[in-house]
């Protein structure tokens, strides 16, 4: 049994007045009669009504409490839940190289990447999640958890410029599979994120694509970049003011491609922060937890059973009353 309105329950506070002023009433209200002796009373017993008047009392106080638990509002529930879930183990592969500050994207795609990056974890309650930044190197920014609150804070904080410029494609995707590969989830991805080719490292991307196929870890491949041409930041100006060129935007789609197709992930070009959105709303789907869910809840007011019980006590007290307790002038 649950209760709509407990903090009403403060109510049964009011049996300490009431209790106290019974016991200051009848502390006073024994009559007494001037007689020579007693003794002829000696052997009577006190009746059983004298007592049986305190019995009806607590019928009083029993009545009250009923009101109150009325005011409560007794409520039954019934609920049963059914589900099944298996967590999913994923990295995200974030490049963060100086190219990422172009502003083909709003207000540029770094801070697009960061944005959609951190509504797709809050959707992952029940997932595994670690991040993995890199640029001419790569770096695990936050180990796989399943605290969303410090994941979406590691992003939001990320500042550009924390590594060596450049685009390390093979080793952000070497770096992922060492944080991921011993996890206990049935399913492993990384999602890996670039806007440009590989250039630098120490790892070639299909050599670490071939690693991930074979430890059974699916690759999605996020080209980011529009078509054409995009502002590119190429340096500061002598007030430290960064400074934009227009230049073709170059992916290396092809190699993703391969990344993707190896791996059994998939390649998905992002072109703005919409199309990004939903790479990520579609990546969301495809590693969606199974999950079997049944719920059932009714909720009902019970306060009959009590309302029932007062009228009960409250017909009793008016019986005895006028019957065998009945005053006689």
């Amino acid at each position: 049994m649950i209760f709509a309105n407990p903090h009403l329950f403060w109510l049964f506070l009011i049996y300490i007045p009431i209790i106290v002023w019974y016991i200051l009433r009848h502390k006073n209200a024994t009559p007494s009669l001037t007689v020579s002796t007693t003794l002829p009373f000696d052997k009577m017993r006190t009746s059983w009504k004298v007592y049986f008047r305190h019995f009806l009392f607590a019928i009083r106080l029993a009545a009250i409490g009923c009101v109150i638990i009325i005011l409560c509002r007794p409520q039954t529930r019934d609920h049963w839940q059914t589900s099944e879930t298996e967590g999913t183990d994923i990295v995200i592969a974030l490049d963060v190289s100086t190219s990422m500050l172009a502003r083909d994207f709003k207000p540029d795609r770094f801070e697009a990447a960061k944005d959609v990056a951190s509504k797709f974890i809050s959707g992952r309650e029940t997932d595994n999640i670690g991040i993995v930044i890199f640029a001419g190197e790569s770096f695990t920014l936050v180990p796989m958890t399943t605290d969303k609150a410090v994941l979406t804070n590691y992003i939001q904080d990320l500042k550009m410029g924390m590594l060596e410029d450049g685009t390390a494609i093979g080793d952000g995707i070497a770096t992922s599979i060492n944080r991921i590969k011993n996890g206990k989830a049935k399913s492993k991805s990384i999602i890996l994120l670039t806007d440009g080719s590989n250039n630098t490292g120490t790892v070639a991307p299909l050599t670490a694509a071939s690693i991930a196929q074979k430890l059974g870890i699916r690759v999605y491949t996020i080209g980011v970049g529009t078509n054409g041409n995009a502002l590119y930041p190429v340096g500061t100006n002598f007030y430290g003011k960064m400074e934009y060129q227009s230049l073709p935007v170059v992916i290396d789609e092809n190699t993703l491609k391969k990344i993707a197709s190896a791996t059994g992930g998939t390649y998905f070009r992002a072109t703005d922060k919409n199309t990004l959105s939903n790479i990520f709303a579609e990546i969301d789907r495809l590693e969606k937890t199974q999950m079997d869910v049944k719920q059932f809840s009714h909720t009902e007011d019970n306060y009959m059973p009590w309302a029932i019980l007062l009228l009960i006590l409250v017909c009793f007290e008016i019986v005895a009353r006028n019957t065998i307790l009945r005053n006689i002038p």
